[in-house]
């Protein structure tokens, strides 16, 4: 099979298109597109990037763009040697629950609990001489057990969020390609420079480089800044990190 940059040159001249054709059809710069044909990937910024760049440029000249990216996987790809980290990091078991052990009573407790006895004793000696006294003992007061409004209000649990707004602001040009689900079409693929938002049930993201900073309803996504592409899945619950076969457009 010839080599993937002269079937793109080749595949070029027969339709007698320049450089500067193909970059206003593909929006594609043309260092980018001579750096294909010349087969100078280091000059093009990952992995993901040259695989994105070669099946557009392929669509465009009639060539089967399946087979030319299988052919740069085959030769010309690194392997990935990153490995996934968890997303979130477990939680640590906290302390024990303290139990309750009784102390010894109050010093006081055992006299005053003797004085009550006796003026209990005294009353009801009291009560059975009188035998012929009418009743006059008060009835106790009626005891109000209705809960007092205090006025404050009754703490309300926040409402789980249906969608993903999701906040992309690159720190320069990144490759970002998004889709709603494994085996969907991408809704977006392109270059950024400036910050995007993005709403969704449930939004996969592949970036080119890890030199962004990720928003999720709000909460930050740890990233480390990096030239390796990565990959995510959000959802209204969380995110999770993709693997490279798995990212969209991969």
């Amino acid at each position: 099979m010839p080599a993937i940059g002269d079937m793109l040159r080749e595949a070029r001249m027969r339709q007698e298109l320049d450089i500067s054709d193909v970059e206003t059809r593909t929006k594609i710069r043309a260092k980018y597109l001579r750096a294909l044909e010349n087969e100078e990937w280091g000059m093009l910024p990952g992995s993901t990037f040259v695989k994105s760049f070669l099946r557009t440029y392929a669509e465009e000249l009639g060539l089967d763009p399946h087979l030319i990216v299988e052919e740069y996987r085959a030769h010309h790809e690194e392997p990935d040697e990153l490995e996934l980290q968890p997303f979130a990091t477990p939680s640590r078991p906290g302390p024990p629950p303290r139990r309750y052990r009784p102390g010894p009573p109050p010093p006081g407790l055992a006299l005053a609990l003797i004085v009550v006895g006796v003026l209990a004793f005294l009353i009801v000696l009291g009560l059975s001489g009188e035998e012929d006294a009418p009743d006059e003992r008060a009835a106790p007061p009626a005891t109000d057990t209705a809960p007092r409004d205090t006025g404050r209000p009754e703490p309300q649990s926040e409402p789980q969020p249906r969608q993903v707004l999701l906040r992309i602001a690159p720190d320069g040009e990144t490759y970002v390609c998004l889709d709603r689900g494994e085996g969907r079409e991408p809704f977006f693929e392109g270059i950024i420079s400036e910050p995007r938002t993005f709403r969704g049930r449930l939004l996969r993201l592949n970036l080119g480089r890890r030199a962004v900073r990720l928003t999720a309803n709000g909460d930050a996504v740890p990233l480390e800044p990096s030239p390796e592409p990565i990959g995510f899945e959000f959802t209204p619950r969380g995110s999770s990190e993709l693997s490279g076969d798995n990212r969209p457009c991969a």
